[in-house]
């Protein structure tokens, strides 16, 4: 996992979006971003090689944000869930490398 992707990344956080549940907000990390590269990079490059993704990246606030409909019916609402941060930029540098791969590879 490069540092370059990492940084790219944080420096492009939308500053409008919700924390998680850490309370870390993208503006943070985003202001952060050139102090924060190197450690985000060996904690995502980490999870990568042992397969273990930090305890606080897999937990998320699950709000019920209503729809349409009866109020009283559950199906009238829809579930918004307000997850990490630094667990959605690990989520984008996997993205990348599945989109690498499946390009490289034409499919899977």
């Amino acid at each position: 996992i490069q540092g370059e992707m990492v940084s790219d990344l944080l420096h492009h956080l939308d500053t409008q979006k919700s924390m998680g549940l850490d309370g870390i907000h993208p503006g943070v990390l985003r202001e952060l971003a050139e102090v924060l590269t190197k450690p985000l990079s060996i904690i995502c490059q980490q999870s990568w090689l042992t397969r273990e993704v930090p305890v606080d990246w897999r937990l998320a606030n699950v709000t019920p944000i209503y729809k349409k409909g009866r109020k009283e019916d559950l199906g009238s609402y829809r579930p918004v869930s307000l997850t990490s941060v630094p667990g959605k930029v690990m989520e984008q540098i996997i993205l990348s490398a599945i989109m690498w791969h499946v390009q490289d590879n034409q499919g899977i």
